[in-house]
């Protein structure tokens, strides 16, 4: 090192140890908060983390070489209290480390610059260490690669002179499969015309806990706070937004924990994302990361223009619109009118529900003077009957405007408007269905032919019992293959549930609705419950085990025994567990994402899962009909053209309406597909009427697909309904403001948010 620094250069050395010193929780409000397990004193919630699985090097490790006038700068703000800092051009350090990935972290502000990044020799990157901000923000993710061959490598950072740089740590990941953040694309299977696909291709940024498409060209992924690789003002970020066809993500800020947060889209195409977990120090989150209490937060999602683009910001205004009551793993419908129904849930982080935290309780948004509410919760006998149980409730709004309710080993059908519950059969065999037993379901397509009659499907779960305490359940207690339907009419329900079995068992699958009538069922463990850390025979702190890498599909046509069929389906190499996703997007293929059984990012096994797989039908891979021309928005009974391309003239051709859900641990909340009455079709043009009223298809956003011989057009997008705002009640919102407060359960108001059960 050189002993004879330059005089600029001691004083950005001044100026760096000031900073440190200065840098306080007034400069950075939104990323300060954080407070390490095992402390009380608050820090700056930075990108920096050694995941488990990953090791850390501090600048001054022996393993590090520096080439050219570096100097360290000492202060108690830095991870291993020093820094190495250089401002002279051509200065490097290099690094030789064995593993697939590494991330370089260093402090930023005006003073800092550019750099250029080698790996083995080759120009990997040119990074900007520049930041606008005076104060020094610490502990930065400056460059990171994860998609590394296994093996040994040469990291190399040369400094370009046009600022300073630093370096504060070096972590490497090393796992002996592709890493779980690579962006590269990697086909699974390539198979016959015949056949289905599956790709690896981009990275969701965030652990994918929560997904929904928002338009024809983006989805938006949210995870609980923690060390995502994804950085966004000086933190990691823990929501994203996912360009489906450049598979581009772009961080997103939110303001509060969204731990387990439930979701839906309104009649005017805004999208709620509704409660999650409180400012906690340990248990189910890492640490106290975010800056509020997310237990009785609304936040507010505006639709984005499908001009590719989208741009979106996530709002809240937690002293205006807030939720009555806390909570988490709650599950959220929009009904017949359009607005959403918030169901259930637990006050508080903990594992299994039980009657201390239950929160049996509906509510609406915006908020309903109904049965004496005046905004406040709606008791649920259902919801106090079905604990333990009982969390995330699988929840399908009925062509009647009443609202099909599963949870634990039982089902109702509940009437919002008349707050009456009508209890079916219990769901067959003692298979619980609901977290952490968590099973999948979905409302079977709706057509005209049969007057719209409603029919569900429920499948996967466990038998476990819900009254065993942790230590008496394994990650290795069998999953259930049951799948359980049933119609709801009078005569179907009298004839109860209809029994099939899927090829293998699965807990936390994932069912989705395909153009073309079928279900593809994806995802899911052979054994275990949901969450982490609560069992024996944990896999890692997994509760579950023996991922099920297979897809099935079912054909609700077929006769009973022969529905089920994986004939020509490629097998993932990626366990896809708790915290996982999948869906339908717009160009009918299904994006799988997601699974995260940890406490916070980990790189063990099962660790946390950031790769993007697409599943192909074969449709995908030939010529496909086209919607060339629509008006963007489908009016009850109302009749209305679209201009299409067909392949062949005398072809059958059907037209149906898909919700495409929001989706999170195996909810696929609002999910549905509605056959639209074809009247006429001539030449290009072809009419018809949309559906008969929002009890079919409540009012809000769908995709359209043409769907030709069995072959889905890519969907459009198109508003159910005149697109206005769902009914506002004035005297019902300024109610649940004065009755309740702003992040009233949070933990230092001295309140019932505050975690102190078991992990998730």
């Amino acid at each position: 090192m050189n002993p004879r620094p330059s005089r600029s250069f001691l004083l950005f050395l001044i100026c760096v140890v000031l900073n440190t010193v200065l840098c306080t929780a007034a400069d950075e409000p939104a990323w300060n908060g954080h407070t390490p397990p095992g402390s009380n004193t608050p820090k700056p919630f930075t990108p920096y983390y050694v995941a488990p699985g990953a090791k850390g090097y501090s600048s001054s490790s022996p393993f590090i070489q520096y080439k050219g006038d570096w100097q360290i700068v000492y202060s108690p703000n830095f991870n291993h209290k020093a820094v190495h800092c250089t401002c002279q051009k051509q200065a490097i350090f290099s690094f030789s480390f064995n593993g697939t990935g590494v991330e370089w972290f260093g402090n930023c502000d005006k003073r800092h610059g550019t750099a250029s990044v080698y790996i083995d020799k080759n120009l990997a990157g040119v990074v900007n260490t520049y930041c606008n901000t005076t104060s020094l923000r610490l502990n930065q993710r400056q460059f990171s690669t994860f998609s590394l061959q296994p093996g040994f490598h040469r990291l190399v950072i040369e400094n370009s002179g046009e600022g300073c740089i630093d370096l504060n740590d070096i972590v490497v990941t090393r796992v002996e499969q592709p890493s779980r953040h690579a962006l590269r694309r990697q086909f699974h299977r390539r198979s016959s015309a015949s056949d289905w696909t599956l790709e690896v291709d981009g990275s969701t940024g965030v652990n994918a806990m929560q997904l929904a498409v928002i338009s024809e060209t983006h989805a938006i992924v949210i995870d609980k706070v923690e060390h995502n690789p994804l950085t966004i003002n000086g933190h990691p970020a823990w929501a994203s937004l996912f360009e489906l066809k450049t598979r581009q993500v772009t961080p997103l800020e939110m303001q509060s924990n969204s731990f387990c947060a439930g979701g839906s889209f309104l009649s005017n195409g805004t999208l709620i994302n509704v409660g999650g977990n409180p400012v906690v120090a340990d248990h189910t989150s890492a640490a106290d990361f975010g800056d509020k209490d997310g237990l009785q937060a609304i936040r507010i999602i505006e639709p984005c223009d499908d001009d590719g683009h989208c741009s979106i910001r996530i709002s809240e205004f937690h002293d205006s619109v807030r939720m009555a009551s806390p909570r988490w793993y709650n599950t959220v419908l929009r009904i017949d009118d359009g607005s959403a129904m918030i169901i259930g849930g637990s006050k508080k982080g903990g594992w299994i529900n039980n009657d201390t935290v239950n929160n049996p309780t509906y509510e609406y948004y915006p908020p309903k003077d109904i049965h004496g509410s005046n905004g406040m919760p709606i008791n649920s006998p259902f919801l106090k009957d079905t604990l333990n149980s009982n969390l995330f409730p699988i929840a399908f709004s009925l062509p009647d405007g009443r609202v099909f309710l599963a949870a634990n080993n039982d089902a109702m059908i509940y009437d919002w408007k008349t707050d009456t519950e009508e209890r079916l059969p219990p769901i067959p065999n003692g298979v619980r269905v609901t977290y952490p037993m968590t099973g999948t379901g979905l409302l079977l397509p709706l057509s005209s032919g049969n007057n719209y009659t409603p029919e569900v499907l429920l499948c996967g779960g466990s038998t476990v019992d819900d009254k065993k305490p942790g230590s008496q359940i394994s990650s290795q207690d069998p999953a259930s293959s049951q799948c359980s339907r049933m119609v709801l009419t009078k005569e179907g329900i009298q004839a109860g549930w209809e029994v099939d079995h899927m090829p293998d068992a699965r807990l936390m699958p994932d069912a989705v609705l395909l153009p073309t009538g079928q279900i593809i069922i994806v995802n899911g463990a052979g054994s275990g419950i949901s969450g982490y850390g609560n069992v024996v025979n944990q896999v890692g702190v997994s509760n579950a085990a023996n991922p099920v890498l297979t897809p099935v599909l079912y054909n609700l046509s077929a006769d009973l025994g022969s529905r089920f069929n994986s004939q020509g389906m490629p097998s993932s190499s990626i366990p896809r567990l708790y915290h996982s996703v999948a869906t339908l997007t717009p160009d009918a293929s299904i994006m799988i994402a997601g699974s995260n059984p940890n406490l916070d990012r980990s790189e063990i096994e099962y660790g946390t899962e950031y790769r993007v797989e697409w599943l192909s039908p074969p449709y995908m891979r030939g010529a496909r009909p086209e919607i060339r021309k629509h008006k963007g928005n489908v009016g009850f009974k109302e009749t209305s053209s679209i201009d299409v391309n067909r392949l062949k003239s005398d072809s059958d051709l059907k037209l149906v309406l898909m919700d495409l859900g929001f989706v999170t641990h195996s909810v696929h909340s609002n999910s549905r597909m509605v056959y639209l009455d074809i009247h006429r079709i001539s030449g290009n043009t072809l009419s018809f009427e949309g559906p008969p009223s929002g009890g079919v298809y409540p009012p809000g956003p769908a995709f359209m697909f043409l769907v030709e011989d069995g072959v889905p057009s890519e969907g459009v997008k198109v508003m159910v309904g005149d697109g206005n705002s769902p009914e506002v009640n004035q005297k019902a919102i300024e109610n649940v403001l004065k009755s309740t407060q702003p992040d009233q359960y949070e933990k230092s108001k001295g309140n019932q948010g505050s975690n102190d059960d078991d992990s998730e």
